[in-house]
């Protein structure tokens, strides 16, 4: 296993407090429903120069970064615990990795809990995947943070779409939802995003009394052997930094090329804030990491 940590800028440490300090702020004052402000937050994230977007029916939008799309895609997989999040929030924060690498992306909407619990989500997935792979896309890499990496790995599972995902990218991925991680249980973690009950909650409403340890729920049970190159990319502050490193370790156990990045004073998809030198250095690293494979 390749595994780096990354130490905090002195810019760094004082930005993050600005920006939690910004998002408290904006939470304290939103008045519209968790979803409204969960997208009004994602889209703080601004749309990267000479990005072309295409809204695709309502299943999502493509960002073009060139002229014409290429048959090499990025998926890129919104977080939000399968209960927040849409594609038009988060394109900003897909089209920074779009005119990183050159490539298309499409950010795909897939049904929410807890009107549409678990597998609702992972099984749209697959669709969606599928209907790319047979419209002629033969090179994809996948995306995802947080519950959008899980469902990324949740999507390597499927042995139909292993010949076209050459690698994926997760972002604070959200593995295990029997919560089992030492990081998470840590009465000593601060993390400055999750309380562990929002997760737990969360969880909950997903599962609605499904197995938390069948591997499409939680992808840290699943057997990684047949995993393509992977990009783990995740905060030292985060109450769910052991469902990444875990995951590595399993992995690397298995063979597996699998790169494990740790960003010392970062919080949960820290990459959404681009002013963060940590935000910038990890969408490069993603960005060589997709083109290398």
């Amino acid at each position: 296993m390749n595994m780096t940590r990354h130490p905090l800028t002195a810019h760094d440490r004082q930005q993050v407090a600005q920006s939690l300090a910004a998002l408290q702020e904006h939470r304290s004052n939103f008045t519209g429903s968790m979803r409204e402000y969960y997208d009004a937050m994602c889209a703080q994230t601004p749309l990267a120069e000479g990005v072309r977007m295409e809204q695709t029916d309502a299943s999502g939008w493509w960002l073009h970064p060139q002229a014409t799309r290429s048959e090499r895609v990025i998926v890129f997989i919104h977080g939000g615990a399968y209960m927040l999040g849409s594609s038009q929030a988060y394109r900003g924060f897909a089209s920074q990795l779009a005119t990183r690498t050159g490539y298309s992306t499409f950010v795909p909407d897939y049904p929410l809990a807890p009107e549409h619990p678990f597998p609702a989500p992972p099984e749209n997935m697959v669709e969606v995947l599928e209907g790319l792979i047979s419209s002629g896309i033969t090179q994809i890499t996948l995306v995802g943070d947080s519950a959008g990496g899980a469902l990324a790995l949740v999507a390597l599972q499927y042995a139909q779409l292993a010949a076209s995902i050459r690698s994926a990218v997760v972002l604070s991925p959200w593995t295990d939802l029997t919560f089992s991680g030492a990081s998470f249980n840590d009465p000593e973690m601060r993390d400055p995003i999750f309380q562990p009950a929002i997760l737990q909650d969360a969880a909950k409403g997903y599962l609605q009394g499904h197995d938390a340890q069948d591997q499409r729920a939680s992808p840290l049970f699943a057997n990684p052997a047949a995993l393509p190159p992977l990009l783990i990319q995740v905060g030292s502050e985060e109450l769910l930094l052991n469902d990444a490193t875990r995951l590595a370790s399993k992995v690397a156990e298995s063979g597996g090329a699998v790169q494990l990045d740790i960003y010392d004073g970062m919080h949960h998809v820290f990459q959404r804030d681009i002013q963060l030198d940590a935000a910038r250095h990890a969408l490069d690293t993603a960005a060589a990491f997709i083109h290398r494979y």
